[in-house]
C-alpha cells in the first residue's frame, strides 16, 4: 500500500469515527428517541410497582415516548437488577432500586454481577416508614409485649418478606439484634403474596413497608404494632414507633432509587435525574406523597452514591451481626 493509499485510509478512519461520535453525541442530547424500560425486580402490588408505575405515568407524558414497566422478581430483586446490569447502556433500560440491591447484598455470595460496579444510581426517590403488624390471633399489642411474647417462644414466630434482602427482611433482622429475640423468616416474591398470607393467618407478621399495609391495619384485619422510624408517620400518627414504645435505639426505615447500567452516558443520567427530581419535588405530588407515608428526597447521583456506600456499612453489620446468607 503507498503513502497516499495509507494516508486516505488513515482519514477515512478519522471521519468514520467523528461521525460516530457525533451520532452519538445526538442521540443523547434527543434521549429518548423510543420507548423506555423501566424494571422494577418485585412482582406487580408491592410499593415499588406503585411508585414505579407513578413515574412511568408521569415521564411518558412528559417525553411524548412510553415508559413500559416490566416486573421482573427474584432474588430479592436480584434478577432484574443484574438483567438491566447486562443490557446494552443507552438508557432506554432503568431501574427501580431498594435497600436489597444497593447495599444489603452481601447476604448473597455467589451473585454472578456486582451491584456495586455494575449499576449506578440516577436519583434518591423517597423513603418511608416500615411497621410491624401482626395478624390479630397474636396476643400482643404493643412494643413491650410483642418482645416479651418473642422471648417466650423462641423461633415459633415467623414473618414474612418480599424476599430475602429486601427492606422488609433486613429491618425485621435488625429488629431481632436489637431486641435479641429469635423470629423465623420465611421469604416470598415480593410484598403482597406476603400480605395475603398474613391476613390470611399463614404467617404471624410483617415488618411491611406503610403503603401496603395501611389500608389493612384501617380495615382491622391486620394489628400495628409501632413504626420503625424514629418519628411517627403523619399518615398514621395513631401508631407510636418502636423506639417510644420498648425499643429506643431501634429506627430504620425502606428507601427507593432508580438506577442504570454503569456505563451509561452521564448526559443520559443527568436528565433523568432532573426530571424525576422535578417530578418528586412538583406541588400536585406532595398531598399524594402524605397520603402514602413517603418522604420525596431526590438529589444528585453523587448523593445516591455516598448514600449507598453510608447504608452498605450499616447493613453489613446487621448481616455479620445476625449471621444471614441467602445462597
Amino acid at each position: 500500500m503507498n503513502s497516499r493509499m495509507v494516508r486516505g485510509a488513515i482519514y477515512a478512519g478519522i471521519v468514520s469515527g467523528i461521525c460516530v461520535i457525533a451520532f452519538s453525541v445526538s442521540a443523547q442530547q434527543n434521549y429518548p428517541t423510543r420507548p423506555i424500560r423501566l424494571v422494577v425486580p418485585f412482582p406487580a402490588g408491592g410499593v415499588a410497582d406503585v411508585l414505579g408505575r407513578m413515574l412511568a405515568q408521569r415521564l411518558s407524558a412528559q417525553y411524548g415516548q412510553q415508559m413500559v414497566v416490566e416486573n421482573r422478581a427474584g432474588s430479592g430483586g436480584h434478577v432484574g437488577a443484574e438483567f438491566v446490569a447486562r443490557t446494552t447502556p443507552d438508557g432506554y433500560t432503568i431501574m427501580f432500586g431498594t435497600i436489597g440491591i444497593h447495599a444489603a447484598y452481601g447476604i448473597y455470595t455467589k451473585l454472578s454481577y456486582d451491584p456495586a460496579k455494575d449499576l449506578q444510581p440516577v436519583i434518591l426517590l423517597a423513603d418511608l416508614p416500615n411497621i410491624l403488624v401482626v395478624h390479630p390471633s397474636v396476643p400482643a399489642r404493643n412494643t413491650k409485649e410483642f418482645i416479651a411474647l418473642a422471648k417466650a417462644r423462641p423461633g415459633e414466630l415467623n414473618f414474612g418478606t418480599a424476599g430475602a434482602g429486601s427492606s422488609t427482611h433486613m429491618i425485621a433482622e435488625l429488629f431481632k439484634v436489637v431486641a435479641g429475640v429469635s423470629l423465623l423468616h420465611i421469604p416470598y416474591k415480593g410484598s403482597a403474596p406476603a400480605m395475603a398470607d398474613l391476613l390470611g393467618g399463614q404467617i404471624h407478621l410483617m415488618f411491611e413497608n406503610l403503603p401496603v399495609a395501611i389500608q389493612h391495619v384501617r380495615s382491622g384485619r391486620i394489628r400495628a404494632i409501632g413504626m420503625t422510624s424514629r418519628q411517627r408517620s403523619p399518615s398514621m400518627p395513631e401508631v407510636p414507633t418502636i423506639a417510644e414504645t420498648g425499643l429506643p435505639e431501634y429506627e430504620a426505615t425502606a428507601w427507593f432509587t432508580i438506577g442504570a447500567a454503569a456505563k451509561v452516558p452521564a448526559e443520559i443520567v443527568r436528565k433523568l435525574n432532573a426530571d424525576i427530581e422535578a417530578w418528586i419535588k412538583s406541588p400536585d405530588m406532595q398531598g399524594k406523597w402524605r397520603e402514602m407515608g413517603v418522604t420525596p428526597l431526590g438529589g444528585s447521583p453523587d448523593v445516591a452514591a455516598k448514600f449507598f456506600a453510608s447504608e452498605t456499612v450499616k447493613w453489613n453489620r446487621v448481616i455479620k451481626a445476625a449471621g444471614i446468607r441467602a445462597d
